[in-house]
C-alpha cells in the first residue's frame, strides 16, 4: 500500500514536471518578444543632431562675420651695395706701361691742339666777316686811299690788303717806263689776298691730320692693351669670363678716347673750311675795289 502511494506520487510528480515543460514555451510565446537592446535602433524622440540637416542660420552683417584680408608679408627691403670699379680710366693709367701712358698722352695733346685751333680760327673768322661789313662804311667814305687805308683796325687781314695797294702807288714812282701801274697795283694787292689765304689756312692742316690718324693712334693702344692683357690672363691661366672682359674692356677705352678726338677735328675742319671761303669772298671783293680806286685817284699812265 505504502508502495502504491510512492508510485502514484512519483507519476503526480512526472506529470507536473511534464505540463510545465511544456507549458513554459506556450507562455513565452504569448509574450511579446523583447527588442534586443544592441540591433533594433530606438526610436528617436528628437531629431538627431548629427544625422538631421541643421536648419539655416539667420544671415549674419557681412562686414562683422567676413574675416580681415591677410596682408602679404613684407618685402625685406634690399640695400644697394656700390661696388668699386677695378676698371676705368684711371686703372688704365695705373696699370699702363709707358706705351699705353704715352698713347693716351698723345691722344690728349691733339686734342687740346685741335680745340685750341678751331677756337682761335673761328674767332678770327668772325671778326674778319665782321670787319669786311664795317668797311663798306668806313672805307669807301674817306677823302684818300691813305685816310682809308689808315681808318682801319690795324693788324687786320683788310688793312693788310689795303697797305699793300697804297705802297704799289709809292713803289711805282721808278717803274713809270716799265710796267703801267695798273698791273703793277693789281699784282701788289693779288699778293696781299694771297698772304691773306694762306694765314687764314692755317692750322687746318692740323685738324685734318688729327681727324684722320686719331682713331689709328686709339686703336694701337686698344691692341697694345688687349695684348697685355690676354698675356697676364694666360700667365695666370685663369680664362674665366669675369678675368677676360675686364681688361679687355678697359682697352678698348683707347679706341673710344681716339674716336673722340678725331669727330670735333674733322667737324671742325669742315666749318672752318666753308667759313675761310666766305671770309676770302668778302676779302677779294674788297681788292677789286680797292684796285678801281687806285687806280682812279693816281695819275701814273695806265698801259695799253
Amino acid at each position: 500500500m505504502k508502495h502504491a502511494k510512492l508510485s502514484i506520487a512519483y507519476t503526480l510528480v512526472a506529470l507536473g514536471a511534464a505540463a510545465f515543460v511544456m507549458g513554459t514555451p506556450a507562455h513565452a510565446q504569448s509574450q511579446p518578444p523583447a527588442a534586443p537592446a544592441m540591433t533594433a535602433p530606438a526610436a528617436p524622440a528628437t531629431p538627431d543632431a548629427t544625422s538631421a540637416p541643421a536648419a539655416p542660420a539667420a544671415p549674419a552683417d557681412a562686414s562683422a562675420t567676413a574675416a580681415p584680408p591677410v596682408a602679404p608679408p613684407p618685402v625685406a627691403a634690399t640695400t644697394t651695395v656700390d661696388v668699386a670699379n677695378p676698371y676705368g680710366l684711371g686703372a688704365l693709367w695705373a696699370g699702363g706701361d709707358f706705351v699705353a701712358r704715352g698713347t693716351l698722352l698723345i691722344l690728349v695733346i691733339m686734342s687740346m691742339s685741335s680745340w685750341y685751333v678751331l677756337i682761335t680760327k673761328a674767332f678770327s673768322q668772325s671778326k674778319m666777316i665782321k670787319e669786311a661789313k664795317n668797311a663798306d662804311k668806313t672805307f669807301w667814305n674817306a677823302s684818300s686811299v691813305q685816310a682809308a687805308a689808315a681808318s682801319l683796325k690795324k693788324g687786320t687781314a683788310l688793312q693788310y690788303v689795303a697797305n699793300c695797294g697804297v705802297e704799289s702807288l709809292d713803289k711805282h714812282t721808278g717803274l713809270l717806263d716799265k710796267i703801267d701801274i695798273h698791273s703793277f697795283a693789281e699784282s701788289q694787292i693779288q699778293d696781299g689776298v694771297e698772304t691773306v689765304q694762306s694765314r687764314m689756312q692755317e692750322g687746318l692742316a692740323l685738324l685734318g691730320t688729327v681727324g684722320s690718324t686719331a682713331p689709328f693712334v686709339g686703336l694701337f693702344g686698344t691692341v697694345w692693351g688687349i695684348y697685355h692683357a690676354l698675356t697676364a690672363i694666360g700667365i695666370a691661366g685663369q680664362a674665366s669670363i669675369d678675368k677676360v672682359a675686364g681688361p679687355v674692356g678697359e682697352a678698348l677705352i683707347m679706341t673710344a678716347i681716339g674716336l673722340a678726338v678725331a669727330v670735333p677735328a674733322v667737324l671742325g675742319y669742315n666749318f672752318l673750311v666753308r667759313r675761310n671761303k666766305k671770309v676770302m669772298e668778302l676779302t677779294r671783293k674788297f681788292a677789286k675795289k680797292l684796285l678801281f680806286v687806285l687806280l682812279s685817284t693816281s695819275t701814273a699812265p695806265r698801259g695799253a
